[in-house]
């Protein structure tokens, strides 16, 4: 058996799956060349067929990246199956994966369809897959919770039909690690001709052992591919976390005795982009990835890290990329040196023009903050990109009053189909009272159903970033905003998730797709 570990990455399909993380094909491009240079092996870069702007994605994707394999999930039919490899025409590297569920209830409630049915349906969607590339991966939706003997009937019926990864999903979380690692185990042992494909595992994180069953299909199933994403970005409580499964693939590296091709200080950054592409902030506490994950406030373990670090650290920070991002910019730098930075944190602007417009923000930033961080310019970009998304409704200024034993006041000022308002209103909080102000103009009707601030890097000269999840008729948003003021955050927020709503672009929601 090969000791390679394959890392299959997934923020881009499943992760987007998270009520509010939908991205625009800028930002799947630019955390898809993040995953390349964090040596991802595989990017599924999303589902061709769900939409057309998830079509498009995938094709500038697989246009852009080189060195990792693009793949397209598709379900176990033609349509699906045809628009993947559409999308995924230019790729250097191409994978189509196609599913289908196996399990009893999934069949029966969900397919309407009969086990024989679900079997022959199987085999045909690889069978026709095979035309448009070799590297075929299916997968048996609800594998935890299907039958035995029916899977290794589907399982050897795909392989021998040209299947070369076999993933076997806990699609519900319902798995725990021993069960979970010789189920894999038995399945290999029992299907003739199952050493003919590489065996993967995608796991959620429902009962919080996403990580644990993952590492259990390696080591006591025999899979050689991970499925995971960043920040264990996921539907309900998430996936597998990328970085969480490589460091203890790394640091536990006696044990596993596996190779891989990951290059590890890439991590930090690639945890930023995508939290702040999406609104989805790090918890302090998160392993590896968290602001305290290598912090130590205890007086023994401060004294024993001065004494030697590895008395209280099994792994480095700069090992996963904490040191890398420093102070490098500030006002006086030139537009070359942003230029260049840009570049380097692996953003690329389509134009000189959108590059002089971003460099004319930086420098109005800097005027109002002395020292410029990469996640500074990461939140910059990512605001601009949005506001260029729709700009429908655009922020122009705000003035608010509070103070103690007095209501909150606000007046906005704002753009609402090219037409310029200035709104008042009232509150329980300077933001709430902001909020009431554009929506006495707006009048949406979106219920706010999250609301949170994360400080983009340390002191108290940090831009706030500032998420709301919005929702209405059934859709759900996040709007970003970032300031050295968190009330105008917030109010750069709800205009970034009043444009989303009101985008005319079509999409299908991707948490109401079907998928492993």
């Amino acid at each position: 058996m090969s000791n390679r570990l394959i890392i299959f990455d997934t923020t881009l399909r499943d992760g987007e799956q998270s009520p509010g993380a939908s991205m625009t094909r800028e930002e799947k491009v630019r955390i898809a060349r993040q995953l390349e240079k964090l040596r991802v092996d595989v990017i599924e870069a999303g589902f061709a067929a769900a939409s057309q702007g998830d079509f498009e994605s995938i094709r500038a994707i697989a246009s852009s990246i080189r060195e990792s394999t693009v793949c397209s999930l598709s379900r176990a039919n033609d349509r699906d199956i045809a628009r993947a490899a559409e999308a995924l025409q230019p790729a250097a590297r191409k994978r189509i994966h196609t599913f289908i569920a196996t399990s009893p209830l999934h069949m029966q409630m969900k397919l309407r369809m009969e086990p024989e049915q679900v079997l022959e349906q199987a085999k045909l969607a690889v069978r026709f897959a095979r035309q448009f590339t070799d590297d075929i991966e299916f997968s048996p939706e609800d594998g935890s919770r299907s039958e035995e003997d029916f899977l290794c009937r589907v399982l050897e019926g795909v392989i021998a039909e040209g299947a070369t990864t076999i993933n076997f999903p806990d699609t519900v979380g319902y798995a725990v690690p021993e069960l979970f690692g010789a189920t894999i185990k038995r399945l290999r042992e029992r299907i003739p001709n199952s050493d003919k494909a590489v065996w993967s595992v995608h796991c959620h994180n429902d009962l919080g052992l996403a990580v644990a069953n993952s590492l259990a299909g390696v080591m006591i199933g025999g899979a050689r591919q991970i499925e995971c994403t960043i920040n264990g970005l996921g539907e309900r409580a998430g996936n597998t976390a990328l970085e969480e499964v490589v460091m203890a693939l790394r640091t536990r590296n006696a044990y596993y005795n596996l190779e891989l091709g990951i290059d590890t200080t890439q991590i930090v950054a690639a945890s930023k982009m995508v939290s702040q592409i999406t609104g989805f902030a790090v918890q302090p506490n998160k392993a590896v990835v968290g602001a305290n994950a290598f912090a130590h406030a205890s007086g023994i373990h401060q004294d024993g890290i001065l004494k030697a670090r590895e008395t209280y650290e099994i792994m480095r920070a700069e090992d996963v990329g904490w040191t890398a991002n420093k102070i490098v910019l500030g006002k006086l730098s030139g537009r070359n040196a942003f230029k260049q930075r840009l570049q380097e944190l692996g953003i690329e602007l389509d134009s000189e023009a959108e590059v002089n417009a971003a460099f004319a923000r930086f420098k109005e930033l800097a005027d109002r903050k002395s020292d410029i961080f990469d996640e500074d310019i990461m939140a910059l970009v990512t605001d601009e990109e949005q506001a260029h998304e729709s700009e429908y409704y655009r922020f122009v200024s705000l003035a608010q009053r509070s103070e103690t034993g007095e209501l909150p006041l606000a007046k906005v000022v704002f753009s609402m189909g090219g037409k310029e308002y200035s709104c008042q209103g009232s509150g329980d909080g300077p933001v709430d009272a902001t909020v009431n102000a554009i929506e006495s103009e707006a009048k949406s009707g979106a219920e706010l159903v999250l609301f949170s601030i994360n400080a983009i890097s340390s002191g108290t000269q940090s831009q706030g970033e500032v998420t709301m999840r919005l929702s209405h008729a059934g859709r759900i948003v996040n709007g970003v905003g970032a300031d050295p003021d968190i009330v105008v955050a917030s109010a750069k927020a709800y205009i970034s998730g009043l444009n989303k709503l009101h985008s005319k672009i079509e999409r299908l929601n991707p948490q109401t797709e079907p998928a492993p």
